[in-house]
């Protein structure tokens, strides 16, 4: 019998994405990582790991092609943000369900994407797209403090700032618009976005196949950053902000074009309604899939490889229950030595998961985004009121023992 194949385009290499290949054999496909570095990948276990430019189509497919002798590829796709629109333009080359590459790229850039909701009506921030530290001043001035200033692609809160002043905005711009490349290595635009700063609380609806299967909470860091501490699902939502935030992240979806698999869609409640933040046509990073499945039975990452490779595999809830994370985060930079009342944290009823990602000797080095979440707890309860108090207690427990890097004066 012919061997199906799955083939996974780069893999975000924390939470969820290592779990990629394990729905891939639950479905009876055989899992291949197409990796530039497979190095970064010790933690995705159970795929077969063949190195490949992955900044390169052609390569993609033709790696692919080499995976479909004696065997069948019946899917590719990715879990990061970077490789959407290599695995999409892979996909439609073979013939394989994708969606279009040329509208994963206008979601990919910030700017673009902000344009292409407004003009379909809904609604976003007021924002300007900018490639000088004057631009950004004179969209700062006209939109008025304070407002975010953050790069057109990326994703995990990097780069994103909150600026209450024309000297913030200026050093924050000038230090964006400066990077020549990502934490990948590849090359980023020379572009930011100044936006207007919504207040209100945060929400992402979690889609797959264009409809909401469901609202997280999301609790975020001290301003000016924008670093996820924790989320809560599902969200407690009165039922017509329920409604509103569902409709507007499937409006959002319909005007880019993601149709197939699903999309991340970050807004907040403001003054007026659900505003749109962001969309990101991936699942959602932070552990949310599995906060997914620990609260409704839903299994995201399985429907998503279903979504990919043609297989059907409904997103259907068995349990009403509720689940919570809260991360770990480092306050300062330094060696890390170990950490302190893991097993406190494991003894608290409703708690069911917890981790730390860094090794002790590890060099910790805070920048303000996601890479500074060094563990979590995730909880499990009768509601996402209860799992989110059990979580909190349980990372209220755990203390990172570290060197504080001492910073040496000129």
């Amino acid at each position: 019998m012919t061997q199906d194949v799955f083939v996974l385009v780069e893999s975000n290499t924390t939470g969820t994405g290592r779990l990629f290949p394990a729905a891939a054999r639950a479905l009876g496909l055989h899992p291949v990582l197409l990796a530039a570095d497979p190095s970064r990948y010790t933690a995705v276990g159970g795929a077969e790991v063949v190195r490949t430019d992955t900044d390169s189509v052609a390569a993609v497919v033709d790696a692919c092609r080499h995976l479909a002798v004696g065997r069948r590829v019946a899917g590719v796709a990715t879990s990061s943000d970077y490789y959407v629109e290599t695995a999409a333009a892979a996909a439609t080359a073979l013939g394989l369900p994708a969606n279009s590459p040329e509208d994963l790229a206008a979601v990919r850039d910030k700017g673009t994407q902000r344009s292409r909701l407004a003009a379909a009506g809904v609604r976003v921030p007021r924002f300007t797209v900018a490639g000088t530290v004057e631009e950004v001043l004179a969209a700062a001035e006209e939109t008025g403090y304070p407002v975010v200033v953050k790069p057109v692609t990326g994703s995990g809160s990097l780069g994103v700032q909150l600026c209450a002043d024309p000297v913030q905005a200026a050093g924050h711009a000038r230090a964006l618009l400066a990077r020549g490349f990502d934490e990948r290595g590849r090359p980023v635009p020379r572009r930011v976005t100044v936006e207007e700063f919504v207040s209100g609380p945060e929400y992402s609806a979690e889609v797959l196949d264009g409809t909401v299967a469901g609202i997280t909470a999301k609790h975020l860091g001290a301003p000016p950053l924008f670093v996820e501490t924790g989320h809560d699902f599902p969200a407690a939502l009165p039922p017509a902000a329920h409604e509103a935030v569902t409709e507007a992240a499937e409006a959002a979806v319909r005007a880019l074009g993601i149709a197939l698999g699903p999309a991340h869609v970050e807004l907040r409640l403001g003054p007026v309604g659900p505003v749109l933040i962001e969309v990101n046509p991936r699942l959602a990073g932070g552990w949310i899939p599995r906060l997914v499945r620990e609260a409704t039975g839903a299994d995201l990452i399985l429907a998503t490889v279903a979504a990919f490779s043609g297989k059907p595999a409904p997103v259907a809830a068995t349990v009403a229950r509720g689940a919570a994370i809260r991360f770990v985060v480092a306050g300062d930079s330094g060696r890390l030595h170990g950490f302190e009342g893991v097993a406190h944290a494991c003894a608290v009823p409703g708690v069911i998961d917890v981790e730390t990602y860094r090794e002790p000797g590890a060099e910790i080095v805070v920048g303000g985004d996601f890479r500074d979440r060094i563990g979590h707890v995730l909880a499990r309860g009768a509601s996402a009121a209860e799992a989110a108090e059990a979580a909190a207690e349980g990372a209220r427990r755990i203390s990172p023992s570290l060197t504080v890097r001492q910073e040496v004066s000129a």
